[in-house]
């Protein structure tokens, strides 16, 4: 399994992921987020299939967002979902972002014990944040040198890239 930078070639993999996991997102955002953020659109391949991807953005000069993260339903449990977080992680901390947030259904308990494991912490509820009248679990991580260093010691760490810096995130109008 390799996490490399999301390339034009990759939509249509990206896009079938999407539309198995997700409900109310908009496929054509995802054209949005390669424009502006190249540098934060990673993808999961194993033998030259895409099995995962995430998103991240600049929210704020001092925080990134993690828009999406989706794993095939038979990649799940791999440890994938946690090498794409740590890889986003580092993006942000090379772009000197000191905290990183997301947010999850209510509902999904399964991804919040992931991000718990990571290391994000419930901070707030927004109530009805999403289109179906959901709620959605607002949660945070500070992103340290200590944090990275346990990260890439984590042995399913050995197999993501070295991802160096590379374009500066610039926030998206449109999201």
């Amino acid at each position: 399994m390799n996490i490399r930078h999301f390339v034009p070639d990759d939509f249509e993999h990206v896009l079938s992921i999407e539309q198995k996991i997700f409900s109310d997102h908009d496929p054509l955002v995802y054209i949005n987020f390669y424009e502006l953020n190249m540098n934060g659109f990673l993808v999961a391949e194993e033998n030259g299939v895409i099995i995962g991807f995430v998103v991240g953005y600049q929210l704020n000069e001092n925080e990134g967002r993690i828009f999406s993260l989706a794993v095939e339903n038979e990649y799940k449990s791999r440890g994938i979902g946690t090498q794409l977080i740590h890889a986003i992680l580092k993006i942000f901390y090379e772009n000197s972002f000191q905290y990183a947030s997301l947010e999850v259904r209510m509902s999904n308990v399964r991804a919040q014990k992931l991000y718990k494991r990571v290391g994000f912490v419930p901070c707030w509820v927004e109530k009805k944040y999403y289109l179906d009248g959901e709620d959605g679990v607002i949660m945070k991580i500070r992103i340290s040198p200590q944090y990275l260093l346990y990260a890439m010691d984590n042995p399913l760490q050995k197999q993501v890239i070295p991802i160096t810096n590379g374009p500066v995130f610039h926030t998206p109008d449109s999201i």
